[in-house]
């Protein structure tokens, strides 16, 4: 089987937003359009084709993130056969809780069209996926959607992208209309207007720009001409002289502009009246990166941990990175992978570097949402799904054993929200422990744990809502019955002075004893200092650092890492509410050993003894998180609104119009924040809505630490 498509006209790229702008509308227009579904779904009926859990209709969001693949031939070109392209999008959830399903498509593509309301511009979560955006360094066009709404703004929509986002934003179109009248939208790099007609819009009618328009079009014309010729010196100094380029030249700048992150256009339409999507793919097409456009893949020989290089060639030894893993009610674990190089066969053998080991990939789906074609073969460049793969989990590097590669894992967000849950009944239990165990295989964000003191099992996640969606999934998926605890806050302790410790084990029982010596200090990790400007004794991990001063053999080589793992044992107990320790330094400068009676067992004794005092001694603090929160509110419930945030601990940082409401951004408590939506609608008249992020641990203040610690013993 040989590759059906080259390269260069292969798209993967994903559509990103704010909850509620729209995206998944806009993804079923896509899919309509390019002929993979025959009959539009909408999100309001739950018909959607990339929403197909039961959760995610019943709610009308995103949950999961879904891959499709579809064609698309530009609509300049409908009759050439050559300029057919193949598009593998991947459309991901708005809600804050569900990001680390932006987090880690964003790793894999190539580029992305970030969709926004044209009511609100933009919006929190818009912000957060822009982040994620520009440390991934992909590519976007942007979207500005729902102009048929009462209230649609086109130009504060781009003032909001510009101030907040960023300024190299630029006019692509703009629209014919607003609201009720909103007809179809101008192109200004050809400066043609654009209608859209037909059944579901499919007809793109060219037209010459209305007279009362022509003004507008011309100014930002203008404005983005100036824009694409700063691409290129040359152009730019004909352009001064009066030479105005051609329209090949401006598009060839155009594509190079927005590739190197320089350019992010700006289009309009409304997805749900079915007008401009088909112009925001020909733009996928003319200006988002094939994998040839893109900087080679990196990664680390794990034998030899020097840095190498993967172009995106079929030739190349095969590389691929496994970005999500699923459970399918019909095949069992389905791994979704990219493939940034060579090429991989339905029965060959792929290696783990992290475990190093092999194995057998069963089957290869090309999915379609909920639907999926089997092949035999994928290639460089493409984003696929295998079946048989027992040991892979999100991160992980599948690659040719003769020349082993390991790509840069995705570093994902730590939960901030727990809950402890119990089976009814004792069914129920074994089949509980398996379900938790598949979730937390599929979500890195969802973590499984067991209180050592009432072994209760506790599930932590990123939210309120990412919680109860894992409590209905168990119900449903899995048919497990459960009782669920009250939402706890993911508390943290630290130490905010210095303390110098020594721990001794020393036991003798008959026979063979146990001798372990350490003597530490211990101080606040010190984070202004990069990694790699550690001396070679500093070991950092997450919130601990460990600096191996021994000297002179006081304590035999082969000791040091029990007495690490002592001191990790020891911060996780925690030593005021058995909340785990973070950001502590500690140095292991002296110790003593025996001959004889000295073992590992006795040295990780010693080790986490001494931390458990040594931070009783640095004046420990607990930490809570703190999320930034913004409430969206009519004008007149201003007032109520920041009242309650400050009640709540909550510091205000602002305020601003957006539309005919008020936005409030503020600071406030995690531990605060329960059940927050109900009281908000109540002061509201349900007319307010809020969104949430967690922002940054602080230190809790001294009457609610002496409550938290009440309520642990």
């Amino acid at each position: 089987m040989e590759r059906d498509y080259p390269l260069e006209k292969v798209r993967n790229f994903g559509i990103i937003a704010h909850i509620d702008a729209g995206k998944t509308t806009t993804t079923e227009r896509v899919l309509f359009y390019t002929g993979v579904s025959h009959k539009i779904g909408e999100v309001h009926d739950g018909e959607t084709t990339t929403d197909w859990m039961e959760q995610e209709r019943e709610r009308g969001i995103t949950i999961t993130s879904a891959a499709v693949t579809c064609f698309w031939t530009p609509t300049y070109a409908l009759t050439d056969k050559n300029k057919k392209h193949r598009f593998n999008i991947i459309d991901t959830p708005g809600h804050i809780d569900f990001t680390v399903e932006v987090k880690r498509s964003l790793r894999v593509l190539d580029g992305a069209v970030v969709v926004f309301d044209g009511v609100a511009g933009v919006e929190p979560q818009s912000e957060t996926n822009w982040r994620y955006a520009d440390e991934a360094n992909v590519p976007r066009i942007c979207f500005v959607n729902k102009l048929d709404r009462t209230g649609a703004s086109f130009e504060h929509s781009y003032k909001t992208i510009h101030d907040r986002l960023t300024k190299k934003a630029i006019r692509m179109q703009i629209p014919i209309g607003l609201e009720d009248a909103h007809e179809g939208v101008i192109d200004l790099l050809k400066m043609k207007a654009y209608y859209f007609e037909g059944e579901m819009g499919n007809k793109v009618i060219e037209k010459e720009i209305p007279e009362n328009m022509k003004a507008d079009a011309d100014k930002y014309h203008a404005e983005l001409i100036e824009k694409i010729v700063e691409q290129d010196d040359a152009v730019m100094s004909d352009d001064l002289d009066g030479k105005i380029p051609d329209a090949e030249t401006l598009k060839k700048l155009m594509r190079k502009g927005v590739i190197a992150n320089e350019i992010f256009p700006v289009f309009a339409g409304s997805a749900l009246k079915n007008k401009g999507v088909q112009l925001v793919l020909d733009a996928v097409v003319d200006f988002l990166p094939s994998p040839l456009d893109i900087p080679a893949i990196q990664g680390i020989n794990p034998e030899t941990d020097e840095v190498m290089d993967r172009p995106a060639s079929d030739t190349e030894p095969f590389s691929a990175l496994a970005f999500k893993v699923a459970t399918d009610p019909f095949v069992g674990q389905i791994i979704f992978f990219r493939v940034y190089s060579g090429t991989v066969s339905a029965g060959s053998y792929i290696y783990n570097p992290r475990t190093r080991s092999k194995e057998r990939i069963g089957r290869i789906l090309r999915m379609h949402a909920n639907e999926r074609e089997e092949v035999k073969k994928v290639f460089a460049g493409e984003i696929a799904a295998a079946v048989g793969l027992k040991d892979t989990i999100t991160s992980d590097t599948l690659c040719d054993e003769e020349h082993p590669i390991e790509l840069y894992r995705i570093v994902f967000p730590e939960p901030v929200i727990s809950l402890r849950v119990e089976p009814k009944t004792k069914a129920d239990q074994e089949k509980m422990g398996m379900a938790l165990n598949r979730l937390a295989q599929e979500d890195p964000t969802f973590k499984v744990s067991t209180d050592p003191e009432t072994n209760e099992t506790i599930i932590a996640g990123m939210g309120e809502l990412h919680l109860e969606i894992i409590v209905d999934r168990m119900k449903r998926e899995f048919t497990v019955e459960t009782n669920v605890g009250k939402p706890q806050v993911a508390y943290r302790e630290t130490i905010t002075g210095e303390a110098q410790v020594e721990g001794k084990y020393i036991k003798q029982s008959g026979g063979r004893g146990n001798y372990g010596h350490v003597k530490i200090k211990i101080k606040p990790m010190d984070q202004t200092v990069d990694v790699d400007d550690l001396p070679k004794n500093v070991k950092r991990e997450k919130g601990f650092e460990f600096i191996n001063t021994i000297k002179g053999g006081a304590i035999p080589q082969e000791y040091i890492p029990a007495c690490e793992k002592g001191f990790k044992e020891g911060l996780d107990r925690g030593v005021l509410a058995g909340f785990k320790l973070e950001n502590v330094s500690v140095d292991l400068y002296d110790g003593s050993y025996h001959d004889v009676d000295s073992n590992e067992m006795a040295f990780k004794i010693a080790a986490s003894m001494a931390i458990q005092d040594a931070c009783k001694m640095a004046k420990p603090v607990i930490l809570e998180p703190m999320m930034s929160v913004e409430v969206v509110t009519p004008d007149k419930f201003m007032g109520d609104v920041t009242g309650s945030l400050s009640s709540k601990r909550g510091l205000i940082e602002g305020m601003e119009a957006r539309g005919m409401n008020q936005a409030v951004k503020a600071v406030v408590p995690l531990s605060e924040m329960f059940g927050y939506m109900t009281t908000l609608r109540s002061m509201t008249e349900g007319r307010a809505g809020f969104t949430m992020e967690f922002l940054r641990y602080d230190i809790v203040p001294a009457n609610v630490a002496t409550t938290i610690i009440e309520s642990r013993k």
